[in-house]
């Protein structure tokens, strides 16, 4: 199982070079914003918002003591604006009150905060403060269910299973890897198997068309 899993994380490497955090980001608090802003949208509608909320709110507290609706208005984009309005105003009043408007380095402050979980930490540990961990999005979810890495639906029990199999120096990595591969190729719905470059190494071929000229016609990048 070991060797298998790190076969498929060197293989995906050679297939994604470039593998990296798809939200545009300078900062550890603009990656947690646009990571809450991710929810129930795609990386590339968030990059087209987060411009102008980053220069309109450059820190805490600016975001605790924003105009509702000028927020609203800004964000709408990214879908579900009044819930994420709220998420942003009262995590801009934490970062203030716990954290001298700081974002913290470690899990268990991060997930202190309104609207972040496990998912949304570790995305923002690995990504803006190097700290290794597993982010189990919907596509390494799925990807580590298929690839044969668990059986488990419950996202810490994931992190661990996956953290077994892997050095953790190469875990944020390997986030990057299967989330890229997950949303260019191994599709919820029929993944292109025949042009999968792990197919021979995964349990699940099949799933999804193995023609390769059918499966090539399901490669995409990224929907918008």
């Amino acid at each position: 199982m070991v060797r298998r899993a790190r076969a498929i994380y060197r293989t995906l490497g050679e297939v994604y070079p470039d593998a990296h955090c798809e939200l545009d980001f300078a900062t550890p608090l603009q990656l947690l914003v646009a990571t809450v802003l991710s929810a129930q949208s795609t990386d590339k509608r968030v990059n087209t918002v987060t411009p102008a909320l980053f220069r309109r709110y450059p820190d805490a507290a600016a975001l605790a003591s924003a105009d509702r609706a000028e927020l609203e208005d800004l964000i709408r984009p990214t879908g579900f604006f009044r819930a994420k309005t709220d998420s942003l105003i009262k995590l801009g009043l934490a970062l203030e009150r716990d954290f001298g408007g700081e974002v913290p380095g470690t899990l268990a402050q991060l997930v202190t905060l309104p609207g972040v979980g496990r998912k949304t930490a570790n995305v923002v540990l690995g990504d803006a403060f190097g700290v290794p961990g597993i982010t189990t999005d919907t596509h390494v979810i799925r990807l580590a269910r298929r690839f044969g890495w668990t059986t488990s639906d419950k996202p810490e029990v994931i992190e661990r299973e996956i953290g077994e199999l892997f050095e953790k120096r190469d875990w944020v990595l390997l986030n990057h890897r299967v989330i890229w591969h997950g949303r260019r190729c191994c599709h919820a719905r029929r993944p292109a198997c025949g042009a999968c470059a792990v197919a021979g190494l995964c349990p699940s071929y099949g799933e999804g068309p193995t023609d390769p000229k059918v499966a090539a016609g399901l490669l995409r990048e990224p929907r918008g």
